[in-house]
């Protein structure tokens, strides 16, 4: 079983978390002998109030979750608060202590940044957060051009939708191409946006 958990709380940006939570979702239950279990994860219990007004409860909490296989932590503006929480940043170099692939969406890779996590490590972010994500942490190389960047046991992608193509480079990682492919077909992920 690879336990994924997806942090939410408040402040979240909606299509950060929801975009690889569909993707992966979507492998879970298509290919349940992958063995992927998808969830969202917040840090107590109780409804979350996202960055534009969605309302979520999520599945599990910090004291109830599975040890986590991949942690997938999205951006948004709640992630202001996170910066220089000395809970937030125990949590996270726990969690990568203890063996985690740490993933992130848009601004989340600044909290990892402020954990000392992205320390001498490529990254990337939203395109407005580029600067703020190269002070927070030691040697960061900021790669603003990619949508997404795989330093190994970490996996950063910069804003909002692009989540969705860190998502299914997860499960190729996880699984296979061929299985990304088959999830990247089921949810007809082909951006050709209009303008």
């Amino acid at each position: 079983m690879t336990t994924i958990g997806i942090f939410v709380f408040p402040g979240v940006e909606e299509l950060d978390f929801v975009g690889p939570w569909e993707v992966l979702r979507a492998w879970e239950r298509m290919a349940p002998d992958d063995g992927a279990r998808v969830f969202t994860l917040a840090a107590e219990e109780g409804t979350i109030e996202c960055a534009k007004g969605l309302k979520v409860v999520p599945d599990e909490t910090w004291a109830t979750a599975a040890p986590l296989d991949v942690l997938v932590y999205p951006g948004g503006m709640g992630t202001r608060q996170h910066l220089g929480d000395e809970r937030i940043r125990s949590w996270v170099r726990d969690v990568a202590r203890r063996g985690a692939l740490m993933t992130s969406v848009c601004t989340g890779s600044l909290v990892y940044a402020d954990s000392g996590v992205l320390d001498g490590r490529p990254a990337t972010t939203h395109w407005g957060s580029l600067e703020h994500l190269a002070s927070l942490g030691k040697d960061i190389e900021v790669r603003p051009g990619d949508r997404y960047v795989d330093s190994g046991d970490i996996i950063t992608a910069s804003g909002v939708s692009a989540g969705i193509d860190m998502a299914l480079h997860l499960i190729r990682r996880l699984a296979s191409e061929d299985r990304a492919r088959q999830i990247r077909r089921y949810i007809q992920y082909d951006p050709q946006p209009p303008v």
